[in-house]
């Protein structure tokens, strides 16, 4: 008999946003595995930690953060490896994953990799992007407009075409890159629209309007929330 693979979305940061599913998981799997920086701890791991029992095996993915190299597929290869093992021996994994496992999560590198040769869930999570929302008071989208999904690491010429199509977006990935996307909506006159948010409900979240921040000192979780329209809820 082989193993489950779980994919568990533990959430954007505050430990009580955990789903009741997630929770019943984290209670049953003997193992548990997540991502983590080649040094330092892992933020996923940080979140779920008041819910995982003492004794659990853990099997730690270490990878490097630098964009130029992730996903780094040697770390991916062998994290899978490890995982496969446990499963083949009858242990079920849970993998933490940040927010949702499905919406720029961590987890799909795993998921392509194993699941051919396992039975596997997804358990969803709360996304940064729901965390965000709520943590500005800003609603996302209304009745038929579109809400597009737009990564800061784009060209800004991109950027712009698509900020031009859609009624709200939200930009994600922001970092490094927020000083060409703050000038893009400032070209568009759209600065007064966009709320900043970053660390999404965890203890050290920021929320401003973008006008008001330093774009040259914004972390990678960050996002802008921009809906052009404000009206008509």
């Amino acid at each position: 008999m082989i193993g489950t693979l779980y994919g568990v979305g533990v959430g954007p940061g505050d430990p009580d946003l955990i789903t009741l599913k997630a929770h019943k998981v984290l209670q049953a799997a003997p193992v548990i595995a997540y991502p983590a920086p080649e040094v330092g701890d892992s933020l996923a791991r940080r979140i779920a930690a008041p819910h995982i029992p003492a004794g659990r095996r853990e099997i730690i993915i270490r990878m490097p953060l630098d964009p130029k190299r992730f996903p780094d597929r040697g770390a991916y290869d062998k994290g899978a490896a490890e995982i496969a093992k446990a499963l083949r021996g009858g242990e079920d994994v849970a993998v933490l994953c940040e927010g949702d496992p499905f919406f720029y999560g961590s987890f799909m590198y795993l998921f392509n990799r194993l699941t051919d040769a396992f039975p596997i869930q997804v358990v969803p999570g709360i996304s940064s992007l729901m965390a965000c929302a709520g943590a500005s008071l800003t609603p996302l989208a209304a009745r038929n407009e579109v809400l597009s999904i737009l990564p800061a690491p784009m060209a800004a010429a991109d950027l712009r075409e698509r900020l031009l199509r859609t009624d709200a977006a939200a930009i994600i990935k922001l970092g490094r890159h927020t000083p060409k996307v703050f000038a893009v909506l400032r070209d568009l006159d759209l600065l007064d629209r966009a709320h900043y948010v970053a660390h999404a409900t965890m203890p050290d979240q920021q929320v401003q309007m973008l006008a008001d921040i330093d774009p040259e000192e914004v972390p990678y979780f960050a996002m802008i929330l921009v809906r052009k329209s404000g009206v008509g809820l």
